[in-house]
């Protein structure tokens, strides 16, 4: 791809602003990586220095100060990390490879933010934003980077926190993914055009990419794993040498990490919509919260929304309007409307309603339900629940059906899920499907096994492995989880899945006193990661195999290092893009005993 024009308008593509985003802040200890003292970038420049006296002493920029600066890398939210005089700045909006115009936000002792005000030389791997509120919602972070960088960026990420979290030898190369294809320059992929089911072309396709970027800026010294989770990806490197883990032979050259499996269509993938409801001058509106406020801006479409979810959204506004709905207002407690929840079945194509209502009652109930059946004739379940609470949770404790069933029903591969207005679903059912088959595929299984899958959930990956396992136990702290693994485990009449409630280090200490031995145990934490003592009973159980699925790169790297230390070797690590264009990764790791 031949380099952009050198002048680059902020605004065109790239966000310029200084939030990080919809779950991208920093904790107050956190320290990005970044020491004083180390020489400029070649690319820095000062525009002007303003006469503000600098926040910090010593610090070689201050508030209001306008530069130029490299950007050498991305952090984990996906800002763009520069330098000027050694001085980290993160920068929302810049990619690595650029130069960048800036202003100083704000400054610490070790690091500072800056807004991006142009793009001075582009990075080949910019792309234009196909969202149009894509500056102010930050529900994406990285739809300006192109897609096959940003997998090459997500894999990138899970080898830095293995190195540096971990301290885990890493391979140098990785071996192009079996189920996938490697894009070229010239595989771009398009922006969502029409409002087609894209469900069908996405299904069981997958994109793979990966590569060795340079080496990345090192985390300032004594911070730990919260310093560490802001580690910097410095380049988008395409180098895919060959390097494999069978889980018998050891790879000399250390940990195979896959290159990351993407998505064939990267858009309009998810299939549940949570949208809050306010008010404005011109009604009710429903959107999304402006960035750093809980202002409501109204919005139609979602770019990684199903078009269906969209459409209801905006069907159930329209008739709230109508009628005369009002909007819950969270400063005075008053108004009913507090959110609307769409779940769509992307293989049945079955559709849910969840109406969250600050109260019982709802005027013109009747009327709503009417029309709505009459507009939307794909809806099949129409819920309220019922949330009173001055909270910004969404979901109350009472839940009942307005109208049609309590459930609707979905497929993941074979087994099918009922899935109700509060149950956890995965939201990328194409994705997840690829997410599981890589977990029965590291878990070797032959039919004569017995599993154990701790954090089971409704029993998703539980019910995947008992078509090929003899037996499988699942445990979940949840008890409503757990009630809804059991409803799944009958309506796919599998009988040899057994799920008890309780925490797993309780659970399976239990379990193992009853006779019960593990040959794979599979982990599905929260991104908190394995609870200490579920790592002590893994060990002391002493299964073949450990297959670790994990949506958080960092404590996945810590709880590795504690696996090593007590005699596990980490063979493979398979990157899954669940959440295109954000900065989450799933990954899926096999661990065998040495």
């Amino acid at each position: 791809m031949t380099k952009q024009r050198k002048s680059f308008n902020a605004g065109s593509g790239g966000r310029a602003g200084g939030g990080t985003g919809k779950g991208g802040r920093r904790s107050g200890s956190e320290r990005p990586p970044g020491s004083r003292g180390q020489a400029a970038g070649s690319g820095e420049k000062y525009i002007r220095k303003a006469a503000a006296v600098a926040e910090l002493p010593g610090l070689p920029v201050a508030k209001n100060d306008e530069l130029v600066i490299d950007i050498i890398g991305m952090n984990h939210d996906g800002e763009g990390v520069g330098r000027a005089e050694g001085y980290t700045l993160f920068v929302a909006g810049a990619l690595p490879g650029e130069k960048a115009r800036v202003r100083v936000l704000k400054t610490k002792k070790q690091y500072g933010y800056a807004k991006l005000l142009d793009v001075v030389q582009a990075s080949p791997d910019r792309v234009p934003a196909p969202c149009p509120i894509y500056d102010q919602c930050g529900g994406c972070q990285l739809q300006h980077l192109s897609y096959e960088a940003q997998l090459a960026w997500k894999r990138q990420h899970v080898v830095d926190a293995l190195e540096r979290i971990g301290r885990l030898r890493v391979a140098r190369a990785a071996q192009p993914a079996e189920s996938g294809v490697v894009p070229t320059a010239a595989q771009s992929v398009t922006a969502p055009s029409g409002a087609a089911d894209s469900a069908g072309s996405m299904h069981g396709r997958a994109i793979a990419a990966g590569g060795d970027a340079t080496k990345a800026v090192q985390a300032a010294p004594g911070e730990g794993l919260a310093a560490a989770e802001g580690l910097v990806s410095s380049g988008f490197g395409t180098d895919r040498a060959a390097g494999s883990a069978d889980g018998n032979t050891v790879p000399e050259q250390g940990i195979v990490v896959r290159p990351t499996l993407g998505m064939n269509e990267p858009w309009r993938y998810r299939n549940k919509a949570q949208v809050p409801i306010g008010v404005t001058e011109g009604g009710l509106v429903g959107g999304f919260y402006a960035r750093g406020s809980h202002r409501i801006i109204d919005m139609e479409t979602c770019l990684i929304q199903h078009e269906h979810n969209d459409d209801v959204v905006s069907r159930v506004k329209a008739i709230g309007r109508q009628l005369g709905v009002t909007a819950y207002n969270e400063e005075t407690g008053r108004g009913l409307l507090r959110h609307v929840v769409v779940k769509k079945a992307f293989r049945t194509g079955e559709m849910m309603l969840v109406l969250v209502t600050n109260g019982r009652d709802i005027p013109h109930a009747d009327t709503w339900i009417g029309l709505i059946r009459e507009q939307i004739p794909q809806v099949v379940s129409i819920c309220q629940n019922v949330n009173t609470k001055q909270t910004n949770v969404i979901f109350g404790d009472e839940t009942r059906v307005l109208w049609g069933r309590d459930v609707i029903y979905d497929y993941i591969g074979e087994v099918q899920f009922a899935i109700s207005a509060r149950s956890f679903y995965q939201v990328n059912p194409v994705q997840t499907e690829v997410l599981y088959n890589k977990t029965v595929e590291y878990a070797g299984l032959t039919g004569k096994e017995t599993v154990i899958d701790a954090y089971c959930g409704i029993g998703t990956i539980s019910l995947f492995l008992a078509q090929h396992a003899d037996q499988v136990y699942g445990v979940e702290i949840v008890k409503e989880a757990i009630e809804d693994a059991r409803s799944n485990a009958l309506l796919n009449g599998m009988t040899n899945v057994k799920f008890e409630v309780g925490a797993s280090e309780d659970v399976i200490p239990r379990w193992k006193e009853q006779g019960i031995e593990a040959d794979v145990i599979v982990v599905d934490p929260p991104r908190k990661g394995c609870d200490p003592r579920l790592l002590e009973t893994i060990l002391e159980m002493k299964p073949e195999r450990v297959v670790y699925v994990s949506c958080n790169p960092s404590t996945l790297a810590r709880d590795l290092r504690v696996l090593e230390d007590g005699g596990y070797r980490t063979m493979e690590v398979q990157p899954v893009d669940m959440f295109p264009h954000t900065t989450h990764i799933e990954n899926v790791v096999l661990i065998v005993r040495k």
